[in-house]
């Protein structure tokens, strides 16, 4: 049994929360937020964002950090992107030495363009940081559908610890040292998603989420592999399979958010009626960055952010990219 601190009470902090309670662990939950713990504390349940997973009598709920961070062998970062550098900032001088920070949020910071594990590596450099991603709604995992994921980290001595941590029946869990193109894929997926939502919302159809998809795994590998990511990585669960539950299920938000998008909604319109942060919002400017940091073509991203911030009409953007040059869709095959 391991002392493991959840940093973040959303949904995926708590269906990791009670997964990790189930595997014998005892586990602290943490949020900033004082009334979402006094709710935790007294309904065991968080019933705006986990709705039906009740949370164990001995789960600890606390908004004291310092109680979360001292003496957990495993702290579990599950706060959206937009905030793990403030909370890594906070954590830094309550890690030890070789303390594990599994960073679980999906993102790319827009100024500095550093995937979420390198912010906390810089905020907490005292740190052991690994991440935790692929196909896996907190609504699912929350209930206990088999879902399958990877963990990522430098040494292969933590990913096998954090591997056996998490991993039961209904939680399979892979490991891979290649933590760059793990986060790289389930960040640029989220902007994926939301033009898939925005298709679905004009009311297209099953060719066009097909080519989305498609086309969208080709941009995310291209930009990954010239950053140093390893191809295979895009053809597994934390590329391909994250990019298609994102882009198909309405457990998605950013899919929901694209859907609203299409229908005529503006970007902080959809935000709004979403209530949850949309992360692909916020790595979609980040991803545009990284393209002209790395001289690397994302056709679709590219007009994801014209919709998402320049004005452009979503049936405008599916008609710049339907018309594009014409292509040889893989170069690199001999006639």
């Amino acid at each position: 049994m391991a002392d493991i601190s959840i940093i973040g009470a959303g949904s995926w902090g708590i269906a990791l929360a009670v997964l990790l309670h189930k595997n014998g662990h005892q586990v602290t939950v943490w949020s900033v937020i004082e009334a979402e713990i006094k709710i935790l504390q007294k309904e065991h349940e968080h019933k705006d964002k986990l709705p039906g997973v009740k949370l164990p009598e001995d789960m600890v709920f606390t908004t004291d950090l310092e109680q979360a961070v001292r003496g957990a062998e495993v702290l579990v970062l599950a706060v959206p992107s937009p905030y793990t550098r403030s909370t890594s900032h906070s954590m830094a001088p309550l890690v030890k030495e070789g303390q594990m920070v599994v960073n679980v949020a999906k993102g790319i910071e827009e100024k500095t363009l550093l995937t979420l594990s390198q912010i906390i590596e810089e905020e907490i450099p005292q740190a052991n940081v690994a991440v935790l991603s692929g196909p896996s709604h907190a609504e699912e995992v929350g209930r206990g559908i088999p879902t399958t994921i990877v963990v990522g980290a430098k040494d292969k001595e933590t990913a096998e610890y954090l591997q056996n941590i998490f991993m039961n029946e209904v939680f399979r869990v892979y490991i891979s040292p290649d933590v760059l193109g793990i986060e790289l894929g389930a960040a640029l997926k989220n902007v994926v998603a939301l033009a898939a939502g925005i298709a679905d919302g004009l009311g297209y159809g099953d060719n066009t989420k097909a080519a989305l998809i498609t086309r969208g795994i080709t941009e995310i590998a291209r930009l990954g592999v010239a950053m140093g990511g390893k191809f295979e990585t895009f053809c597994g669960l934390t590329g391909i399979g994250d990019l298609i539950v994102t882009c198909a299920s309405m457990h998605s938000r950013n899919r929901r958010a694209g859907i609203l998008i299409g229908q005529g909604y503006t970007m902080k319109q959809a935000m709004d009626e979403v209530k949850m942060v949309v992360e692909g919002v916020y790595s979609a400017k980040a991803a545009m960055g990284l393209a002209k940091k790395y001289d690397v073509q994302l056709p679709i991203i590219e007009q994801v952010n014209a919709v998402l911030f320049e004005g452009q009409l979503a049936d405008e953007a599916v008609k710049n990219l339907m018309l594009r040059d014409k292509k040889i869709e893989n170069p690199l095959l001999p006639w």
